[in-house]
């Protein structure tokens, strides 16, 4: 292998001196240049190796020797018109070497020069009638390169070359161009699916042209292929047909049935007729956006209008605020200058007062006989003294006061907390000592109150029987039957206390409620002027006596209540007029309100 590399370059390094020679004319160098090509690639192509072709192109181009090909091929075309074959075999070499080649960083201007090159050959060749094989030959070369190189196809169409050759009206010319580009579809699989959508329009409007400008069936033929052709292999992303070319249908069912190919025909009719539905959907929204854009227009028209017509008044209001704020601003800048000249008229009447003291201070001085100059000083100074000493000690103690009485404060606040900790303490002690004599005198309360007969005298008997199995030899039996029925004493005594002292409990409990329920009572009793007899029979007392004692009270209450004010100085008796018949009066005058009632004054007379 490495053999062939260094045959490969050695031609290559030939090729490039033959080059070199200064005295060959262009004609000379390409026939040069076709006889080493076809030599290095055939010797390259023939290896069983497969990257060695692909070496050799690269090689190539590194040389320079492709470079010189594309120089040739662009700037000397018109001096080779007695030689059109030779120089299509060099567009068709250079076309070789540039597939599969690996150019390097600086590939896409040479490729870009390579189709130029191409492209202006092709031009020169389609105006000479015997030269259309060589024109072909040209347009394969752009086909393979094209295939190779699908960026290149945005410059084809820009091509001014590209573009006469599309003007011309020979019908070879136009079906070698169709024909171009189905072989370049054809051969690369990925050509029309690397396009843009720019481009894959461009070469749909080509082949549309073509069906619209010839009558050739040839290239109609041609023409309806590629189109079915870029519809395969694009699917979705062909740009609508009905959308982009009206009429499409009806030309090809028109001008192109009958010619030999009615079965494409028809399959493209078929699919632009799928087509009909999308467009009438864009042409729906199409129009609603026309009408959205009408409405959008009349509603912007309308605003503008009201806008100007709005106009005048916010000018007014801006001015308004605008004024208002300036006067604002005024008013705040004269309130701020009065303070400020307030204070300077401030600053210099004490500055005169100062001034107008320390005059009267020195002409004091000056009535002063010498001698007593200085003790007037020194007395001036001591004053001066004792206030500052006043100020400091006043500070100090005023400071000294807060300190103590904030250690006054925090002091008590600890002795309250130490007085709740230790309250809080006792108080659980006493609950836990009062749960502890509780859970004594409960069982025993409880043995009590269940204990049946059969029961007690169950307990006696084991009783007995324990004391004369574990008889005491300290204490006879006699002391221990003594001692048993001492202990039995003691413990009926301490339960008749408790007894007692429930039922005191629950007479005290009882008689709390009630006043607390009278209480109630003469909370929510009515005003006497609505007051009826039996509201008042609900107030009196079920004793007696008790109701006797209170009626008297009340009504001796009642009665110094209305004794005029002289009465109350202690003039007459504090008894008088609080006889029965004083009583009676006072009865009929309130309606026997404060009468116990029949049965009351029956009780009442048994009492007495």
């Amino acid at each position: 292998m490495e053999q062939e590399e260094e045959e490969g370059e050695v031609l290559i390094s030939e090729l490039k001196r033959q080059l070199d020679n200064e005295d060959m004319d262009p004609e000379q160098r390409i026939m040069l240049l076709n006889n080493g090509l076809n030599k290095v690639l055939n010797s390259a192509a023939f290896q069983k190796n497969s990257g060695l072709l692909t070496r050799v192109k690269s090689q190539l181009y590194h040389s320079g020797i492709l470079r010189l090909c594309v120089h040739l091929l662009s700037h000397y075309p018109s001096r080779l018109q007695g030689n059109w074959s030779a120089t299509a075999t060099l567009a068709h070499l250079i076309s070789s070497c540039c597939v599969g080649a690996e150019p390097g960083s600086h590939s896409e201007a040479f490729l870009a020069s390579v189709m130029d090159g191409l492209l202006s050959l092709a031009s020169q060749l389609m105006s000479q009638v015997e030269s259309l094989s060589l024109f072909r030959k040209v347009m394969d070369s752009v086909s393979w390169l094209l295939a190779a190189h699908t960026h290149l196809t945005a410059q084809v169409f820009s091509s001014a070359q590209y573009e006469q050759i599309q003007l011309c009206d020979d019908i070879t010319v136009s079906l070698i161009c169709i024909q171009m580009w189905i072989q370049t579809c054809t051969d690369s699989s990925n050509f029309l699916s690397d396009l843009s959508d720019d481009a894959i329009l461009l070469l749909l409007k080509e082949a549309v042209c073509q069906l619209a400008h010839s009558s050739d069936a040839t290239v109609g033929g041609a023409s309806i292929k590629l189109i079915l052709l870029m519809a395969g292999q694009l699917g979705h992303r062909l740009p609508s047909l009905q959308l982009n070319f009206k009429g499409l249908d009806r030309l090809l069912e028109k001008d192109w049935s009958g010619r030999g190919f009615d079965q494409d025909v028809d399959q493209l009719i078929a699919i632009i007729q799928s087509e009909k539905p999308v467009i009438n959907q864009l042409e729906e929204s199409t129009e609603s956006v026309r009408a959205a854009s009408v409405i959008q227009a009349a509603w912007r028209s309308y605003q503008t209008r009201r806008r100007v017509k709005n106009l005048n008044r916010a000018v007014s209001v801006l001015q308004r605020r605008y004024r208002t704020r300036r006067r604002r601003e005024q008013e705040q800048q004269e309130a701020q200058q009065q303070e400020e000249e307030f204070k300077y008229r401030e600053c210099v009447r004490r500055q005169q007062a100062r001034r107008s003291f320390h005059q009267r201070q020195r002409q004091l001085l000056q009535l002063l006989p010498p001698e007593q100059v200085q003790p007037y000083l020194e007395e001036c100074k001591r004053r001066a003294a004792i206030v500052i000493q006043s100020s400091w000690r006043g500070f100090r103690e005023r400071r000294r006061y807060n300190n103590t009485l904030r250690h006054f404060f925090r002091q008590k606040h600890t002795q309250q907390q130490a007085a709740r900790t230790l309250q809080r303490a006792v108080r659980r002690f006493l609950e836990k000592r009062g749960a502890a004599k509780a859970s004594f005198l409960i069982p025993l309360l409880i043995g009590k109150e269940g204990l049946t007969d059969s029961r007690r005298v169950e307990l006696q008997q084991q009783v007995e029987d324990y004391i004369s199995v574990h008889q005491s030899s300290r204490v006879s039996p006699e002391e221990c039957v003594s001692l048993h029925q001492e202990v039995q004493m003691l413990l009926q005594a301490e339960l008749r206390r408790g007894e007692h002292h429930r039922r005191e409990e629950q007479r005290v409990e009882a008689l709390l409620a009630c006043t607390h329920t009278q209480l109630e009572l003469l909370r929510d009793a009515p005003p006497l002027s609505v007051v009826t007899e039996m509201q008042a029979n609900s107030f009196l007392s079920p004793s007696a006596s008790i109701a006797a004692q209170a009626r008297d009270a009340h009504n001796a209450i009642l009665q110094a209540s209305r004794l005029p004010w002289w009465r109350k100085l202690g003039e007459l008796d504090a008894g008088e007029g609080s006889g029965p018949a004083h009583m009676q009066e006072l009865e009929a005058e309130l309606g026997g309100l404060f009468i116990g009632g029949s049965a009351i004054e029956s009780r009442v007379s048994e009492v007495d």
